[in-house]
């Protein structure tokens, strides 16, 4: 039995059978995702921008978790590449029970500094992003009765300084997670949203504290 399995509050077989595409799937929250997937008995498609990260990611699934996983490289902004990631996904599995949307992106600028190309970007990233996988998932879904999980974030709910950009995409994110929770759920498709707030230790906070850091400083002296 794996360490995650032993601190699970789930019976350790419980996902065993299903199959789940994660986008962003190689780093971050995303792989942390992968792995509490793996350890409880999932296929997994891992699906990235960049071919060795979710290689590379898929392998470790292998060899700590004996998961049966396979990386898928595309964009999430291109809605051609989502179609293919499904595809693929359909064509190594026969199925499709879970559709995981965590692919973002992300960065800390103040909206004065904030080109309408970089705000387009995380617009795209995030939000068309979610939209694009999960309408490719959609047919595969609604015969599995599966689910959609989007990973949004807090940072829309108050206001969060230099993160105009991002809030907006993560409202956006939540807005389609309730749209499409109402009219699927006709389907059979359940769709929910999680929302994460700054997690210790990830590549982003370290970002995060860094550039406040300066920030402040600057503001200070």
């Amino acid at each position: 039995m794996t360490d995650i399995a032993k601190v699970s509050p789930y019976k350790g077989d419980i996902l065993k059978g299903k199959v789940a595409l994660i986008t962003g799937g190689g780093s971050g929250i995303n792989f942390g995702i992968a792995k509490w997937f793996a350890a409880h008995g999932a296929k997994l498609a891992l699906m990235g921008r960049r071919q060795e990260v979710v290689e590379n990611a898929c392998k470790e699934l292998q060899k700590k978790f004996g998961c049966d996983a396979i990386p898928v490289q595309g964009d999430v902004r291109s809605p051609e590449a989502a179609v293919k990631a499904v595809k693929s996904v359909i064509d190594k599995f026969g199925k499709l029970d879970c559709l995981i949307n965590g692919a973002a992106g992300n960065f800390l600028c103040p909206a004065e500094d904030l080109t309408p190309n970089a705000f387009k970007t995380v617009m795209e990233i995030d939000l068309f992003g979610t939209f694009n996988m999960s309408r490719a998932a959609f047919e595969y879904l609604s015969k599995s009765k599966g689910n959609i999980i989007n990973i949004s974030a807090t940072l829309h709910y108050t206001a969060t300084p230099w993160q105009t950009h991002a809030s907006a995409a993560k409202a956006g994110v939540d807005s389609v997670t309730r749209s499409l929770a109402a009219e699927w759920g006709d389907f059979g498709i359940r769709v929910n949203g999680i929302a994460p707030g700054p997690i210790k230790e990830t590549e982003g906070m370290k970002t995060w504290i860094r550039s406040s850091s300066r920030r402040i400083r600057k503001n200070c002296i």
